[in-house]
């Protein structure tokens, strides 16, 4: 089986599609023949050495959609010919080594397309609203990267749980499909002086639970616009990651968390089976969609990095084998 290959950081001509295969199934593992998989900013930063602990060589990819092909030993849930879906490195190939418990079953009714779209995304924000910030109904939230895929997931969630919502992003198109998907405000955070818009429509009463994912460009007006005893979760940094920040938000009890579900105790454990008791039926049913953005087949891996960087799309990235 084929895959795209690193073996040097550097630009894109270091994907090169090779051999990787085959694979043998060990205890707790599943091989799963991929049909779909999402791209992700991350990749971008792992293809050019700049994403902290990524090592040489490596298989593109983050997530897919797929077929169970064959089960190791001690997988019980799953089957051959299962309809799959969750988070592996690797998932830019013909097929991936998945360890069953970050595996999940594919509802009937969400498409291989569909499902790839969903594990990165919504697993990062389900964990942040979820574990981390505690979200609790009528809470007042703000997502920075509203129309990113964690953003639209998050906004889905949060308005799930009966919050008041609100989102930034840099481009006005991007905050008017942020509206139609049911945000109550957006703001364009390159334009607009955010926490004076969020001070207005909050009645002066700030945020309650920020989402913070672009970091240093944008961590002063999220600060500022948290309310008393508000809660910030830090998860990425495309705007600059060297954040600082006046001792003065304890007058307002403010919490700064950060997390990673790569590394996080708690995601096996605690996230993971709420996402499939929890989530899992709401994509079954439609009340969840995951937006699909620009349709690749695999080959055209280069051109789906170079969409990345553009970042004028909506939805996420999917690449078709």
């Amino acid at each position: 089986m084929h895959g795209f290959l690193v073996e040097q950081f550097g630009g894109l001509e270091v994907m090169q599609w090779r051999e990787i295969g085959p694979f043998v199934p060990g205890p707790r593992q599943v091989l799963v023949e991929v049909r779909a998989s999402g791209v992700n900013f991350a990749e971008t930063r792992m293809r050019a050495g700049t994403y902290s602990g990524q090592e040489l060589p490596f298989v593109m990819g983050m997530e897919c959609a797929g077929m169970v092909a064959e089960c190791g030993e001690g997988v019980t849930e799953f089957r051959p010919g299962d309809r799959v879906f969750g988070r592996a490195r690797g998932s830019h190939a013909e097929a991936v080594l998945f360890d069953a418990d970050h595996l999940m079953p594919l509802p009937e009714a969400v498409s291989f397309i569909e499902g790839a779209a969903i594990p990165v995304s919504w697993l990062t924000a389900w964990h942040a609203l979820d574990a981390v910030a505690d979200l609790q109904e009528g809470q007042r939230v703000l997502i920075e990267a509203i129309a990113s895929g964690v953003g639209s997931a998050a906004l889905q969630i949060a308005k799930w749980r009966g919050c008041w919502v609100a989102g930034t992003a840099s481009r006005d198109p991007k905050l008017e499909i942020a509206r139609q998907w049911g945000a109550d405000a957006a703001y364009n955070y390159k334009r607009d002086d955010v926490t004076v818009l969020v001070r207005r429509d909050t009645d002066h009463q700030g945020i309650d639970i920020g989402l913070m994912t672009i970091g240093e460009e944008t961590a002063e007006s999220l600060l500022d616009s948290m309310g008393m005893d508000g809660k910030i979760v830090m998860y990425g940094s495309t705007g600059g990651r060297q954040v600082c920040f006046n001792l003065n938000i304890g007058v307002r009890n403010l919490a700064l968390m950060s997390m990673s579900i790569s590394t996080s105790e708690r995601f096996l454990t605690y996230t993971m089976p709420r996402f499939r008791e929890l989530a899992l039926p709401l994509f079954a049913d439609g009340s969840f969609k995951a937006p699909v953005g620009p349709v690749l087949p695999l080959s055209d891996l280069v051109r789906a990095h170079q969409l990345v960087d553009e970042r004028n799309h909506f939805g996420k990235i999917i690449l078709t084998v």
